[in-house]
């Protein structure tokens, strides 16, 4: 096969597909912080993690119900959410500190897409994209099993 442009955009698409290609992807090598969050500390993209129990959908939340857990600031659509968070954080905070579930499970991390989601015995799992997520759910089970093998060794000290 010879080298080309389009070859090269077709591996490209495959490894983006994959999950494999991600800016915020890291190797088990590098610990991570205990929570997703991007530059400005927000955590699950600002979107409301209780909303996702009670609404049974990704609801983004409000500046004025911001509550600081973990050293990452969490949005909440509004404060009856925010205040329930904050009654039991551990409750509606994601699994693997809001990294994709399935990466995770295969030993690193990766960014999340918050439509991309499922509640599995009462608690949340986010992934990468929805295609992503579908590879997860082939064996929701055995890779929730991996992650939290692999999760102590992700996360900084």
């Amino acid at each position: 096969m010879s080298f080309n442009l389009r070859n090269a955009l077709r591996l490209i698409s495959i490894l983006a597909f994959t999950g494999c290609l991600s800016i915020s992807a890291r190797p088990s090598s590098a610990a991570v912080d205990p929570v997703n969050k991007n530059l400005l500390g927000t955590a699950m993209q600002g979107y409301d993690p209780v909303a996702y129990f009670k609404e049974g959908k990704p609801v983004k939340g409000k500046s004025e119900f911001r509550y600081e857990w973990m050293r990452a600031k969490w949005y909440f659509a509004n404060a009856a959410n925010r205040d329930e968070f904050a009654k039991e954080p551990t409750k509606f905070a994601p699994q693997f500190g809001g990294y994709c579930a399935w990466a995770v499970s295969r030993g690193y991390t990766a960014n999340i897409d918050p439509e991309a989601w499922k509640i599995v015995e009462g608690k949340l799992y986010l992934n990468y994209n929805k295609d992503v997520q579908k590879m997860w759910e082939q064996d929701v089970p055995g890779n929730i099993k991996k992650g939290e093998g692999n999760w102590p060794r992700l996360i900084k000290k």
